[in-house]
C-alpha cells in the first residue's frame, strides 16, 4: 500500500484522482466527536455550512437531531465530545463542522474514514482492508485563520501520524514526517494537545475535557466510515 498525506481541503482536491481512500483527521474536534458518537451506535451526518437554518432543514430532511453550538449549554449534543458520550444507539445526528465535515464531503466519492488519536489503530486496520495494495491519503484537517487561510494544527498532524504509524506500506515523505511527529509526542499527548493553539482556545472557552477526551490514545475500536451521507461504525 502507498500512504500519502496532504493538508486540508486543498489536499483532498489535489489527491482525489490518485487516492483510493481517505482518512480525515480533525482531532479538535470533528473526528473525535464522530468516533465517540459512532462507537455508541449513532449515525453522524457531516454538515459543512455555517448556516443554522440550512442545518435545521438538513436535520428535518434526514429525520435527525441537529447538534447545537458548543457554547450552548442547553444543547443535548454538540461538537463537544463529552455531550456525545451518552448518545443513544441509533441516533441520527447532523453535526455541523467547517473543517472535518467540509473535507469529508470533498472526498466522499471515495471511501472516507474519520481518524483521530482515540481510534488510530482501528482506522488503520479498516483502511488497509479497504485499500489493499492501492493508495491511502491521510488528511490532517487543520484549522482556519480569520482570513480563511489554512492554519496547520499540530493536533491533526499528531493524529494523522498516529494512524500512519499503525499502517504497513510505503510512506511518502509527508507521511513519514507525520508519523515521526506522533512518535515524538506519544509520551505527552495530553500536554501537547492542551498547549496547542487549538487546545488553548478550547481551555480558555471552558472545554478542557474536550481536549482530554481527544488525547486518549487507542481507547476506541470504532472505525467510522462514510456510507453515502453519514458516518457509521465500519462492520
Amino acid at each position: 500500500m502507498q500512504v500519502i498525506s496532504e493538508w486540508g481541503l486543498s489536499g483532498v482536491k489535489a489527491l482525489i484522482d490518485s487516492a483510493d481512500a481517505f482518512v480525515v483527521v480533525d482531532v479538535l474536534s470533528f473526528s473525535t466527536c464522530v468516533d465517540v458518537a459512532c462507537s455508541k451506535g449513532a449515525q453522524v451526518f457531516p454538515f459543512p455550512i455555517h448556516d443554522r437554518e440550512a442545518a435545521q432543514q438538513e436535520a428535518r430532511h434526514r429525520n435527525a437531531v441537529l447538534a447545537g453550538n458548543r457554547s450552548d449549554k442547553t444543547a443535548r449534543f454538540s461538537l463537544s465530545a463529552p455531550t456525545l458520550q451518552s448518545i443513544p444507539e441509533g441516533t441520527r445526528l447532523v453535526l455541523p463542522s467547517p473543517n472535518g465535515s467540509h473535507i469529508s464531503f470533498a472526498a466522499k466519492g471515495k471511501p472516507v474514514l474519520a481518524g483521530c488519536l482515540r481510534n488510530a489503530a482501528a482506522v488503520a486496520i479498516e483502511a488497509m482492508n479497504t485499500v489493499g495494495e492501492g493508495t491511502l491519503a491521510v488528511i490532517p484537517a487543520g484549522e482556519r485563520w480569520q482570513d480563511g487561510r489554512l492554519r496547520p494544527a499540530i493536533e491533526d498532524l499528531i493524529g494523522a501520524g498516529a494512524v500512519i504509524s499503525a499502517l504497513t506500506g510505503s510512506l511518502s515523505p509527508e507521511a513519514i514526517v507525520a508519523r515521526d511527529v506522533f512518535h515524538a509526542s506519544r509520551a505527552d499527548l495530553v500536554d501537547r494537545l492542551m498547549h496547542s493553539t487549538s487546545g488553548i482556545e478550547l481551555c480558555e472557552r471552558g472545554f478542557p475535557q474536550d481536549v482530554e477526551i481527544a488525547a486518549a490514545y487507542n481507547v476506541s475500536t470504532c472505525a467510522p466510515i462514510l456510507r453515502q451521507d453519514f458516518y457509521t461504525a465500519a462492520g
